[in-house]
């Protein structure tokens, strides 16, 4: 099992000064997801999970960068989905990574958090830009 790794401090600050600076986290999350990875194990089955949470855990920072250019209102929930699925998948590939065991337990958990308060907001984005788009 590795030495214990958590990124408290990174989130820590984003929480307290910028709490609901949504670009910041956005940011502040693949920085994370990266470094979580730099620390798994180099086997099979480390390198596959590591290739899999960068792609996923990078992919919505740099969607939402799409989004910030969205042509209309459809363009932009259908790229506010495609960064919502990616967070979902890495969420499900941390409480993976959790369950192997390879941080001492509770290690992910402020990463898992953090992923599952990232997800509510693009929900109630989403949602929001569906019902005005509803109302139109």
């Amino acid at each position: 099992m590795n030495q214990p790794f958590t990124l408290n401090l990174v989130f820590k600050k984003v929480m307290v000064e910028k709490r609901y600076d949504w670009e910041v986290r956005l940011i502040n999350f693949p920085v994370a997801m990266i470094k979580i990875t730099e620390k798994f194990p180099r086997f099979f089955s480390g390198n596959h999970q590591t290739n899999q949470l960068v792609r996923s855990g990078t992919a919505p920072a740099l969607n939402y960068g799409e989004v910030q250019s969205a042509g209309s209102r459809n363009d932009f929930i259908h790229k506010m989905k495609i960064s919502f699925k990616e967070l979902r998948e890495t969420n499900i590939c941390l409480k993976i990574v959790d369950r192997l065991r390879w941080f001492e337990p509770e290690t992910l958990m402020i990463d898992i958090k953090e992923c599952d308060e990232l997800i509510a907001i693009f929900v109630k984005s989403i949602n929001t830009a569906e019902k005005k788009q509803a109302n139109k």
